[in-house]
């Protein structure tokens, strides 16, 4: 089972109206197939690979290596399953942009209409996002986020960060059949050809680092407000550390912390107000307290079928597309009523 971090350089464009309605076509067929051969959890474990996800990307005619993929791979499958997500047993929240801010509430609806608990549901999709947009500070900030999940309450994240200095996209995925901890080690297998220096807090050589913080943030304003000003004198060893936070605010965020008094650093991320800066700033001043530093380890550890919408390796095949479609529409429907001759033959081409 591999879940993990995909990088992917940015590209302008989207794609073409009669492409992604295509896309829509063809991946709602193949993942009806996939729940029907296997159930929605299966759909769940390959979605969370990033191998996977990318090849199906680039079954559906997308780019194979444009940060575009993730978002309209992810609207597609939200627009083609829209009708039959109650059969499917799967449900698609969020999305690019403005979408991603409305998850919660669409998790919240969903779960009153097929009466399953809301309140995990939603604190799942919202650490995921806090994790890795402030726990790993990697220079990429998120601006996607897909939440899909199953009736039993099974779930599975593909969000995306952008780092417009680089001009790549990273892209994360989380699976909950197998995360013991949203903060260590969440991520259990990484796709990516870039690496970088980065604080990652959420690395289990961090776990010290995690325990300090969370009691630092217990700690009085006064002090370790005190010790900040310190650390402002001090030469800057890791410059993704470089304290650039307010104090004025940083001293807000420190009261809200000493009242609220966290247990672990997973109450510590979930605190509002507490981002990369706060976070940052106090892994600095328990560095200088304590010794205890955290990690800087990056997290970040095709096939095509139909062409892609640059024209790379080739123009989308609009024949052969409308094929493929047509051809598993048919097999969907004929497995339907007993008759799968057509998805035991397709079985034999390739591993559904």
């Amino acid at each position: 089972m591999r879940t993990g971090i995909a990088e992917l350089p940015l590209h302008g464009g989207r794609a073409p109206r009669w492409l992604f309605e295509k896309m829509v076509k063809l991946s709602r067929a193949i993942l009806e197939v996939i729940v029907a051969e296997q159930g929605s959890e299966e759909f769940l474990r390959r979605v969370s690979d990033p191998f996977w996800f990318q090849s199906f990307g680039a079954i559906l005619g997308f780019d194979w290596h444009s940060s575009g993929l993730t978002t309209t791979v992810c609207g597609a499958l939200k627009e083609g399953t829209k009708d039959i997500v109650h059969d499917l047993g799967l449900y698609f929240c969020g999305g690019k942009g403005g979408a991603s801010r409305k998850t919660p509430v669409q998790i919240q609806e969903i779960a009153e209409t097929i009466s399953v608990e809301s309140d995990g549901l939603v604190y799942a999709s919202k650490t995921s996002a806090k994790v890795d947009n402030t726990c790993i500070q990697d220079g990429y900030n998120l601006y996607h986020h897909m939440f899909i999940f199953t009736a039993r309450g099974d779930w599975a994240v593909v969000q995306q960060g952008m780092n417009p200095e680089n001009r790549f996209a990273r892209r994360y995925h989380w699976l909950s059949l197998n995360l013991e901890s949203y903060v260590n080690e969440p991520h259990t297998a990484v796709c990516c050809d870039k690496k970088k220096e980065s604080l990652n807090m959420v690395a289990e050589e961090s776990a010290a680092a995690r325990s300090v913080v969370t009691e630092i943030s217990r700690e009085h304003p006064e002090k370790v407000i005190s010790e900040t000003k310190k650390i402002l004198r001090m030469p800057s060893r890791h410059p993704v550390l470089r304290l650039d936070i307010s104090p004025k605010y940083f001293h807000k965020i420190l009261l809200k912390t000493y009242e609220k008094a966290p247990n672990d650093f997973e109450d510590l991320i979930t605190i509002g107000g507490v981002g990369p800066k706060t976070i940052r700033a106090l892994a600095l001043v328990g560095e200088l307290l304590y010794g205890t530093g955290p990690s800087f380890r990056d997290p970040a550890r095709y096939s095509f079928a139909h062409g892609g919408k640059d024209g790379f390796p080739y123009p989308v095949d609009r024949t052969t597309y409308n094929q493929s479609i047509a051809f598993l529409e048919t097999a969907i429907k004929k497995a339907k009523i007993g008759e799968g001759d057509k998805l035991k033959a397709l079985k034999k081409l390739c591993y559904i």
